[in-house]
């Protein structure tokens, strides 16, 4: 038996991705007969849900499952079913973990800290992410693909992707890449974890592509640039922002941009380089590209911050290395186009 009323909204309430500090939903029609009323809720089915939050339908259960942290209603027929309140507690769990606060202390800290602002626990945190790292390196060092990818979805099934590719892949990139130029790691790891990956997100992006109706990117990686890792990071982060995406991939010529925006009405365009070079040489071009796009043109990557003086005058716009707070950028400096 359950006491909430699928589909009866009977208050205001606005809820906000931690990440992004974005309104997700808001809910002000109310019922009349039920104006006055205080006993019914309003319930939400777990795919709602997890358009509110961000957080996918594997991890609420798991949290569910091996935390305790939720206890939604069930329907007659077993489906769960979540209130406003259940909602809300999501999006404190959320804050927890981005403050670095671990999901399996996050139960005990809302308890002794219901409404204060959590204390980061930093040694539980980095021991938790370098945990994952290691045992990631590990499995990359002897090739094992079967282990890479329990302990990737492991991470993923209790954790938020956007969560998970701040503290474990970004973090992992580089210490794989410090791994390869000391010449302790080997090109058929770089080559062994970059096809993983390359796969992985493929599949994550081309299962999430439909019905987003947000503003269209061209995404590529700058002239030169054949690692996309990082792009298709960052194409993951756009995609659940809510963006719709042209995903064009590793070392893109420049002059094929201003025809691909037009055809595929893209209404900003993205490139991405991971060292100086990338951007140095194609200085010139991308000062064309801006002078003939309408599109605001966007360079993301490593390097960007360094040449951040010199792209901006080059009309074209340095992203933060932080993907939030560059979809953040875009998200502005589009609404002000």
């Amino acid at each position: 038996m359950y006491n909430c009323r699928p589909g009866v909204r009977h208050e205001s309430i606005t809820l906000y991705n931690p990440s992004t500090n974005s309104p997700l939903h808001r809910s002000t029609e109310m019922s009349p007969e039920l104006a006055n009323s205080q006993a019914a809720h309003e319930c939400y089915p777990i795919r709602t849900v997890s358009k509110l939050t961000g957080v996918n339908a594997v991890t609420l259960r798991a949290w569910e499952r091996r935390y305790g942290l939720l206890k939604p209603q069930r329907t007659p027929k077993g489906h769960r079913l979540y209130s406003e309140q259940d909602i809300r507690l999501i999006n404190k769990v959320l804050a927890l973990i981005a403050q670095g606060i671990p999901i399996s202390l996050a139960k005990q800290t809302l308890r002794q800290q219901p409404d204060s602002t959590p204390t980061r626990s930093a040694s539980a945190t980095d021991d938790l992410w370098r945990q994952y790292q290691e045992r990631i390196i590990a499995a990359i060092m002897t090739f094992d693909e079967t282990s890479l990818d329990d302990i990737y979805n492991e991470a993923l099934s209790l954790y938020p992707v956007d969560i998970v590719t701040r503290l474990l892949i970004v973090p992992l990139l580089h210490a794989l890449g410090k791994r390869w130029t000391t010449e302790e790691g080997s090109v058929a790891e770089e080559h062994f974890f970059g096809v993983y990956m390359r796969n992985k997100l493929g599949a994550r992006l081309h299962h999430r592509a439909h019905n987003l109706d947000g503003k269209k990117l061209l995404l590529a990686c700058l002239p030169g640039e054949y690692h996309e890792i990082g792009l298709l990071l960052f194409a993951l982060a756009a995609q659940t922002h809510g963006f719709r995406l042209v995903i064009l991939g590793a070392d893109l010529p420049l002059a094929e941009i201003p025809l691909t925006v037009q055809r595929s009405r893209s209404d900003a365009v993205v490139l991405t380089g991971a060292i100086g070079s990338h951007i140095e040489g194609a200085l010139d071009g991308l000062r064309q590209l801006s002078a003939r796009l309408s599109a605001p043109v966007f360079i993301g990557g490593k390097a960007a911050a360094k040449y951040y003086d010199t792209l901006s005058s080059n009309g074209t716009q340095p992203l933060n290395e932080d993907f939030q707070l560059a979809l953040r950028q875009i998200d502005q400096a589009l609404a002000g186009s």
